[in-house]
């Protein structure tokens, strides 16, 4: 299982790691990751992989088995040996668009209190499908409320529960086509405001910034219908 680096600091952007196994498709495991791998709509982490004197640069991070991160080459060549120490470095301005984008997105489902069947996050923007079978009448009052819970600058948090309060919970999911993970005993979730200032507490695997005002500008894209009962709200980040 790879040390999940990223998850006690989303801010971290490099670290040293040894290298525990290849995967037979040509992916690198490490013994700890500061690369964030593909998962609830979040795009695995690029970057940089060095060992004496090599660079490798790392195209994208994906989940393997048992626990294990998976770093995936940008180009064909030789592979650092199991029991190699390497210092990863992460593309952070990649990475802190998704964290950008991610905490948007979370934003989104509190302006839209209708149930998630979908999302996806770039470098550049975000999106949420909702079970809404008409489109919103006005979408300048949404881009508004969502500008201004951002301009709260109000923090992210995280705390973890155990699976029986989430069950005890259920309003807490907010997605009907991605179930938080159930059977290791707790789940993670992420937690926008405080106190009386809460805007939102939901499960999440992904990284967040540490405060909303991080986000900065954004607008509201265009309202897509997907389906007849579905709505795809699209967010991009303006800078």
């Amino acid at each position: 299982m790879t040390a999940l680096l990223f998850r006690e600091d989303p801010y971290l952007r490099e670290a040293p790691a040894r290298v525990t196994g290849h995967t037979p498709e040509g992916g690198i495991v490490l013994d700890r990751s500061v690369f964030y791998p593909t998962g609830g709509g979040q795009p695995g982490d690029s970057g940089l992989l060095v060992w004496d004197g090599i660079e490798m640069p790392i195209a994208t991070t994906v989940k393997g088995e048992g626990g294990a991160v998976v770093l995936v080459p940008a180009e064909p060549m030789p592979l650092p040996g199991t029991g190699t120490h390497v210092m990863q470095y992460l593309d952070w301005e990649r990475r802190h668009r998704h964290m950008r984008v991610h905490t948007a997105l979370h934003l989104l489902s509190v302006v839209v209190p209708l149930p998630v069947t979908g999302g996806a996050i770039t470098s550049e923007k975000g999106r949420l499908d909702f079970d809404m079978p008409e489109a919103p009448a006005d979408r300048d009052i949404i881009e508004e409320a969502l500008q201004l819970l951002i301009e709260r600058d109000l923090p992210v948090s995280e705390t973890w529960v155990t699976d029986a309060v989430l069950e005890a919970t259920p309003e807490l999911v907010k997605t009907m086509s991605v179930k938080p993970p159930r059977g290791q005993g707790r789940v993670r979730l992420v937690r926008i405001g405080k106190g009386g200032d809460q805007v939102d507490l939901q499960p999440c695997g992904g990284t967040h910034v540490a405060r909303t005002g991080e986000i900065g500008a954004i607008r509201l894209g265009k309202i897509e219908k997907k389906g007849r009962q579905n709505r795809r709200l699209n967010v991009i980040l303006d800078s």
